[in-house]
């Protein structure tokens, strides 16, 4: 079996945002595949992925994009697996353009939109591991102890 996420983007320099998200993951115990599938560059190997997701044993994909961000887009339209998508920041328009190309989706093509850069990424891994703590009580537990750390690292005083 594979592992049970796939961090998927568009291309090299997407990694710099979505190593968050591999970070997250590493730090729960969660595996994940990274892999470089553009919508653009090699629509064929997006098509590949996300017709085979599911069979290759993913259970959920965050997909970041940057600049037309078609990619988590296009993926969802291709899999049943929940989709998440971040949006990298583009030099152009400081992630916006990514932003609303992810969150506009036509009703019946979902993907979970998160915040532009390494929030994004971060929570998008937290939010994947949240949908895998649903069936893994083991998962549940760390990912109760990691929101336990957020809250205690907030001091009461400056």
């Amino acid at each position: 079996m594979s592992a049970p996420i796939a961090i998927i983007m568009g291309s090299q320099s997407d990694w710099e945002t979505m190593r968050h998200a591999a970070e997250t993951l590493d730090a729960l115990g969660v595996a994940s595949e990274r892999l470089i599938v553009s919508a653009h560059r090699t629509p064929e190997r997006l098509y590949s992925f996300a017709k085979g997701a599911k069979a290759a044993g993913y259970k959920v994909v965050i997909a970041g994009a940057g600049g037309a961000a078609h990619l988590p887009g296009m993926t969802a339209a291709m899999t049943e697996l929940p989709v998440f998508g971040v949006p990298v920041e583009s030099r152009a328009l400081s992630g916006m353009d990514s932003l609303y190309s992810i969150v506009q989706m036509p009703a019946g093509v979902p993907v979970g939109t998160l915040a532009i850069g390494k929030a994004g990424a971060i929570n998008a891994a937290l939010l994947a591991a949240s949908v895998l703590a649903l069936s893994d009580g083991a998962l549940a537990v760390k990912l109760a102890a990691w929101r336990k750390q957020q809250t205690d690292a907030v001091s009461e005083r400056p």
